[in-house]
């Protein structure tokens, strides 16, 4: 059987704990200066799966640790064939470390999961259950989370909240890593920033059916979070970016356009304020900001249209030259 390098770690192609089958459950776990978890997360993985009685994968993304983390995933793979190491260059945050897992997974069921130990690998079973009803994305609900009230649990609870009224994809936990999917739902999304929340959303978007279990959240035992408030920031502007994607990502032309002629508007109502003054009050227009205002106005509407028509052009070029769709057919599914 050929060998294959990812990453300079050596592993056996379609071999599944020396079972010359692919597997059907693919397990994403990024680690970043995790060293004293992975032992024991991979313990509880392993068990999990082994009750599962599937043919499955463990996929471990070392994001750049500093620490012994690398070292650690290396002695778990080279006792277990079902885990495969992607060791990252740099540290690239976790969407990156997800999408690095969701690149080399070779099932098309695909649980996600941090690499903190606060998600319980038991749930496993939970959400490929729920998958198995006919659902394309599983999303775990941390009911009763495991972490500060102030710095954690409020600010998830407004962007949760915020999130699921701007997308209309409700759920109540957008920030729980301990996800299933189907691959189908998932092989075309490419994350950035701090996207790995929204796969629920680039899933609806396709037709998929979303759904979401409450799941055992457990307090961090080993290890220092590496989250923080300033994350708060990079959601909300990464919600502004999909609420764009979803809604004009084919006409542009609309929001920026209709800004400007929005835009255009108040520059014609303080012409015509500023001449009302000088006729009715004899108000001099050198007297009055006005006339500036409506000059800031009218330029900046201008500016907003042409912005528009490039980012119609640029649109058009992005589809037509790679022969991109603006539309997919549904196809049926393999049972």
């Amino acid at each position: 059987m050929d060998e294959a390098k990812v990453d300079g770690m050596t592993h056996l192609e379609d071999r599944t704990r020396g079972v010359g089958l692919r597997p059907e459950i693919s397990v994403i776990v990024p680690f970043y200066n995790e060293e004293d978890n992975v032992v024991p997360l991979y313990e509880e993985i392993r068990d999990a799966l082994d009750a599962l009685r599937t043919p499955s994968e463990m996929i471990f993304v070392n994001d750049g640790s500093r620490d012994e983390t690398l070292d650690k995933l290396n002695e778990v793979a080279a006792v277990d064939e079902r885990v495969r190491v992607v060791d990252l260059l740099r540290n690239y945050g976790q969407t990156a470390a997800m999408m690095a897992g969701f690149d080399h997974v070779r099932s098309e069921i695909v649980v996600a999961m941090d690499g903190d130990g606060q998600n319980d690998p038991a749930d496993i079973s939970k959400l490929l259950k729920e998958l198995n009803q006919g659902f394309d994305v599983v999303s775990g609900w941390r009911v009763d989370r495991k972490d500060r009230a102030f710095t954690r649990r409020l600010p998830s609870v407004i962007a949760n909240r915020l999130i699921s009224a701007i997308s209309g994809v409700c759920l109540h936990d957008y920030g729980c890593s301990m996800k299933a999917y189907r691959r189908d739902v998932i092989k075309d999304v490419k994350l950035y920033g701090e996207m790995h929340r929204f796969i629920p959303i680039y899933a609806a978007w396709q037709g998929g059916r979303i759904t979401e279990v409450p799941v055992n959240h457990r307090p961090r035992l080993r290890g220092i979070s590496k989250y923080g408030l300033n994350r708060i920031l990079k959601v909300l502007l990464d919600l502004m970016l999909v609420t764009f994607m979803e809604r004009y990502l084919t006409k542009p032309i609309y929001v920026f356009g209709g800004a400007g002629i929005g835009i255009l508007l108040l520059s014609f109502l303080c012409g015509v304020w500023a001449v009302a003054l000088k006729i009715f009050e004899g108000t001099s227009f050198i007297q009055t900001p006005l006339p500036v205002i409506m000059g800031m106005f009218f330029s900046t509407g201008v500016v907003c249209i042409l912005m528009g028509i490039m980012a119609e052009l640029l649109m058009r070029t992005y589809y037509e030259a790679q022969s991109k769709s603006i539309y997919q057919v549904k196809l049926p599914r393999e049972e």
